[in-house]
């Protein structure tokens, strides 16, 4: 059963001659992933000011991706029968986030993305997410409004970089988590969540790392030192997935605490590195908060630039794991 009621704001407002009495906020439906992809790629791409507004992210996929990985987190919103926004809330343990939020472009301005916060906020709460956030525009004082609105704060920076895949063997010994027997994989699971632990209290991928491998978007790179698990990365590859072709998208990486954290980060590079090769991939991408100095620092000496930029928002307005010493890929879109 779905927690949450439809959301209705009565009422009659006029755009562009049209009369709108009805705006409803309630679970996104599979046959509407289609009109929400659409939506999402008009709005981005009009927004950013594509010459072609639904070229944007190519043949990447957000809402499908997402949707099926927590149908009951995605949420749609509905005019006069019609499909006209929606959003998705991410929950990593302690950690959560939302995003895509997109609008049809004719319904901008009309408290549509308000209404598509409440059922999110609402899941946060059900969460009892510890730390809030999502990844915007930072020129734009109208999203960084609306989400101040809800108690979300900017923050620093968070680059998207890549750089070309070459083909080089890591020095580590890595594995991937498609090769681990279904009877080892909640043993696996729990490694993942001691290291994601010990960079923040509480936080766990461990439903991202099972969305990868039940949809085949990609794999999870785990890098151990003899048997104990020292760094992972979920990555997404190519087509249909949020990395789009010839792209191995680092979504979420991370480095257990320590005197070596910064070679074992080294170490979960290379082998997302030479994952890639082994699959033809052209390019590398990861997103790294720039609070986290070290690592930032490092991915630039790697090689990695930056190709866009956004700034983070908190809710509570506190650093969370985005601290200098966190050696971890992330970004929130």
């Amino acid at each position: 059963m779905n927690a949450f009621p439809h959301i209705q704001i009565h009422g009659l407002s006029s755009y562009n001659s049209v009369i709108m009495s009805e705006i409803i906020v309630r679970p996104l439906q599979e046959a509407e992933l289609s009109t929400a992809d659409t939506i999402m790629r008009l709005a981005f791409g009009t927004f950013i000011g594509l010459p072609d507004p639904m070229a944007f992210m190519g043949d990447a996929s957000y809402v499908r991706t997402r949707w099926r990985a927590n149908p009951k987190a995605a949420f749609a919103a509905e005019a006069n029968g019609e499909v006209i926004g929606s959003n998705f809330a991410t929950n990593w343990g302690s950690v959560g986030f939302f995003g895509p939020l997109t609008i049809r472009p004719d319904f901008w301005d009309r408290g549509v993305g308000k209404r598509l916060m409440e059922p999110v906020m609402a899941l946060f709460h059900q969460w009892q997410t510890r730390h809030a956030g999502l990844f915007t525009f930072p020129h734009s004082a109208k999203h960084v409004g609306l989400y101040q609105k809800f108690g979300f704060w900017p923050r620093f920076l968070t680059a998207l970089m890549s750089r070309p895949v070459e083909a080089k063997k890591s020095a580590a010994r890595w594995t991937r988590f498609s090769e681990v027997p279904d009877a080892e994989r909640s043993g696996v699971l729990s490694a993942c969540r001691e290291v994601t632990d010990a960079v923040y209290e509480g936080l766990n991928v461990a439903h991202e790392i099972q969305a990868v491998a039940e949809q085949n978007l990609g794999d999870t790179v785990l890098v151990w030192d003899d048997n104990r698990l020292m760094a992972l990365a979920v990555c997404h590859v190519g087509p249909g997935t949020e990395a789009g072709s010839g792209n191995c998208y680092i979504k979420f990486g991370c480095v257990r605490p320590g005197p070596v954290a910064a070679q074992h980060f080294d170490n979960l590079i290379d082998a997302c590195e030479e994952m890639a090769a082994a699959q033809q991939i052209a390019r590398l991408v990861g997103g790294v908060n720039t609070a986290r100095h070290a690592a930032y620092v490092q991915m630039l000496a790697r090689g990695f630039h930056t190709d866009m930029q956004g700034v983070v928002m908190s809710r509570p307005n506190e650093a969370g794991y985005n601290r200098p010493d966190v050696y971890l890929i992330d970004d929130w879109r």
